[in-house]
């Protein structure tokens, strides 16, 4: 399942206002965000992100992660891509910065697309 997808904007409070009227009548919201980084709409348990595209890495032009169901998970998605010919964007591990159980990895595709592993439940206990 994508969890989320950002994309990069020129204008960032230009394109918060615009998606907050053109998702109205969607029923889709603002959930949360950065003033002048970053904010993200829920679009039906998904998320639709827009970033300014000043923003250092590891977030890209176009940014996909895709939920996973365990740590394991995102370490094995992580390995392969990088055998696969994927460039290291960041190695698996918590990501407390965006939130408590955030676990994650990013890797760049051929294409320099940022590319994320992610799950976001507590560490199993054990």
């Amino acid at each position: 399942m994508i969890d989320h997808i950002t994309i990069a904007v020129s204008d960032l409070e230009r394109s918060k206002l615009f998606y907050e009227r053109a998702f109205e009548p969607l029923g889709y919201r603002l959930s949360f965000g950065k003033e002048g980084v970053f904010w993200a709409f829920d679009v039906g348990g998904s998320l639709f992100e827009i970033q300014h595209t000043d923003d250092k890495p590891p977030l890209t032009r176009v940014h996909v992660a895709f939920r996973v169901r365990s740590r394991a998970e995102v370490e094995a998605f992580y390995q392969a891509a990088l055998e696969a010919g994927a460039r290291d964007n960041g190695a698996p591990g918590p990501r407390p910065e965006y939130e408590e159980n955030y676990y994650a990895c990013f890797v760049l595709d051929p294409d320099e697309y940022n590319i994320e592993a992610m799950l976001n439940e507590p560490a199993p206990q054990g």
